[in-house]
């Protein structure tokens, strides 16, 4: 099974640590790298913001993303060096680094990757504590050009690898496809036949489309109404978790986190099958039990919230690291006694009119209202989300239960529930990320019931 959760729930067990990490030269020659004209991605910009804002807080404040997997054998120093660099050397997101100016914009620099070079450093024995701090404590943040690092625990007969990635070069399409790559250029070079790998898409690229087309965005634009209108009905804010979660606003509100099984896959089949028979699909119906959970709890006649979306449109993007995500609005009414079925459906209607929004990012959106009265929300805002990833599409995912992998965060600053719904070859798993309160613990948990109930009775 794939382990899910914050980095402290993570338990490495003890052998001896081998870290990878930028060389000095490297370094370096990365500070000489000169501005260049693409700016971040809307997504990247706003996070980066919000890391400079918070920067003085007593943790790190940005998201440190980390991939774990256990694996027989002992490792090829030398030839995973080899493979680190090549793999960094491919997705131009590690190339570029980011500052802010005086004025407040976030400017790129993009290095020349022939100058990337990672060396192992040897750390002796480490249990699970010192692994856990190490990573943290030696990945840099996203202000930094090399915050991402690579390690090895040897042990006996096996290795246990991760990879920390600030969240500003990463999302979890991408960590799956830095894992996979990462094992196929090791295999390469220990001399083993993996075949070709396809050349990745430039991210950089994908932010200068990206901000070309939003720059052409205006209010009256059909997208930026369609949002407006919106969150004029929700008063003019973004969603917010429909419960009480108990957050101090004088302090920062750090993660929780808790993960249950939803699904077996004869009971994900079973509701699949349907929501298909009442032409929706899987992501349709997770959508129809939120919002049913929503009326119950609250006797709630309207489901308001976002849903993280891909902004990968190739082939070649598909195998591309980089935080290619953007936000959609999933926005319905729901009936008094509507059943499933029918919830369904404008569940469906309502992720597909989502979809269309894909090309405008709702920071675009709120830029443009920023003069607007009647618009509550401001950047730096947060809100709830619901992430569905079928894991299953993925090569090589029947090793996910095999080769101890996991998805672990840091625990970070954290304001809204965010639930991610991963369905894998054998259990779909359902996992939130939500402030660190005695209040959030009791309502997360009483939402997460409901849920879960709503699921299965959906599914019988």
């Amino acid at each position: 099974m794939v382990g899910f959760g914050l980095l402290e729930e993570w338990h490495p067990d003890t052998g001896r640590l081998v870290s990878w990490h930028a060389s000095a030269a490297s370094v370096a020659a990365a500070a000489r790298a000169p501005r260049h004209p693409v700016p971040p991605s809307h997504q990247q910009e706003q996070y980066l913001a919000a890391a400079h804002r918070h920067r003085e807080a007593a943790f790190r404040f940005s998201g440190l993303c980390v991939v774990t997997a256990a694996v027989p054998g002992l490792l090829d120093r030398a030839a995973m060096t080899r493979a680190i660099n090549a793999f960094l050397r491919r997705h131009d997101t590690f190339h570029t680094w980011f500052d802010r100016a005086p004025d407040g914009s976030i400017g790129r620099h993009l290095i020349d990757p022939a100058t990337i070079e990672f060396t192992p450093v040897e750390h002796g024995l480490a249990d699970g504590n010192r692994v856990r701090a190490h990573v943290q404590q030696s990945t840099p943040g996203p202000f930094e050009w090399h915050c991402f690092t690579f390690g090895a625990v040897e042990h006996a007969e096996a290795t246990t690898l991760y990879l920390a990635v600030d969240h500003l070069h990463t999302d979890g399409v991408g960590q799956y496809i830095s894992c996979f790559e990462l094992a196929h250029l090791y295999l390469r070079e220990i001399g083993q036949d993996a075949g070709q790998l396809t050349r990745p898409a430039s991210f950089v690229e994908h932010c200068a489309r990206e901000r070309t087309a939003s720059a052409e965005l205006t209010r009256s634009s059909p997208g930026v109404r369609r949002w407006l209108d919106l969150l004029r009905g929700n008063h003019g804010e973004l969603p917010s978790f429909p419960l009480d979660l108990g957050r101090s606003n004088d302090t920062y509100n750090r993660s929780a986190h808790r993960t249950i099984d939803l699904f077996d896959e004869a009971t994900a089949l079973r509701f699949e099958k349907i929501c298909r028979d009442h032409g929706a699909e899987f992501t349709g119906g997770i959508f129809a039990a939120a919002a049913l959970t929503e009326r119950e709890l609250l006797d709630s006649d309207y489901y308001f919230t976002l849903s993280p979306i891909s902004t990968r449109s190739s082939i070649a993007e598909l195998t591309s690291v980089g935080w290619y995500v953007t936000l959609i609005p999933v926005a319905f009414p729901i009936g008094a006694t509507t059943g499933f079925a029918r919830t369904l459906t404008a569940a469906q209607r309502a992720y597909e009119h989502g979809l269309t929004l894909t090309p405008v990012s709702p920071h675009r959106v709120l830029e443009l209202a920023a003069d607007d009265p009647d618009i509550a929300a401001r950047p730096g805002w947060s809100a709830p989300m619901i992430s569905y990833v079928d894991a299953r599409d993925f090569a090589g995912n029947e090793y996910f239960t095999t080769a101890g992998t996991g998805v672990y965060a840091n625990r970070a600053a954290t304001e809204e529930v965010l639930l991610w719904i991963n369905r894998l070859p054998a259990t779909t798993t359902l996992s939130a990320i939500y402030p660190d309160t005695p209040t959030a613990h009791r309502t997360v948990d009483r939402y997460l019931h409901t849920l879960r109930t709503t699921f299965h009775t959906a599914a019988r």
